[in-house]
């Protein structure tokens, strides 16, 4: 049943998508270049869902089953002084931009600051350091409750700052489908990553 639901939400996603200007991608199994710099291997295919309201020109989205499901935001080389997000007229609303000397909680905290922009509520779990993309770099971990349907989520990130650029990924999808699997699937992608020259 669990399954049925799943993809049923995944073609309704993929059907408002063809309606709203969003282009999805399937990228397959093995190592992928993701920007200029980044590798990530993958053992699964996933879709990149892109259009000009949801990244910017160094952030990718990915899903598996479908966006209101699950998301992998995928940053390849963040420049100082850029936003977090799309940088669209936002009504006024702060951007969230990256700053090349900040610290791991200052990056999480814009993490935080750009899902939360519709009124849903962030709370930090855990941050410790770790290596990302074969240097210096953190990992943690969080809850998100989303505003619109009051769901709870389950996020786990890790990033890296390297020549003044950020790199990261940061997944999540409803607490219920975060198994103690698909936290080891999702660690392996992030200790996948590997920052190329």
């Amino acid at each position: 049943m669990k399954t049925f639901v799943k993809l049923q939400c995944a073609a309704l996603a993929f059907a408002l998508a063809g309606c709203a200007g969003i282009s999805v991608v399937k990228v397959d199994s093995g190592e992928r270049l993701v920007g200029e710099r980044l590798t990530v291997t993958l053992d699964g295919a996933w879709n990149h869902v892109s259009s000009k309201w949801m990244n910017g020109p160094h952030a990718q989205t990915w899903t598996m089953d479908g966006l209101p499901l699950d998301q992998m935001l995928i940053y390849s080389g963040l420049q100082n002084d850029e936003a977090v997000h799309a940088d669209l007229n936002d009504s006024g609303k702060k951007a969230f931009k990256f700053r090349a000397d900040m610290q791991p909680d200052q990056i999480v905290a814009l993490f935080e600051g750009m899902l939360t922009r519709d009124g849903s509520t962030f709370k930090l779990k855990q941050l410790s350091p770790a290596p990302f993309a074969g240097a210096k770099g953190f990992r943690f971990q969080y809850t998100l409750t989303r505003k619109s349907d009051n769901l709870e989520l389950t996020g786990i990130g890790g990033g890296g700052v390297d020549k003044g650029a950020l790199y990261a990924i940061v997944y999540q999808a409803p607490k219920l489908m975060v198994t103690a699997k698909e936290q080891q699937r999702v660690n392996k992608i992030i200790d996948s990553a590997r920052v190329k020259g």
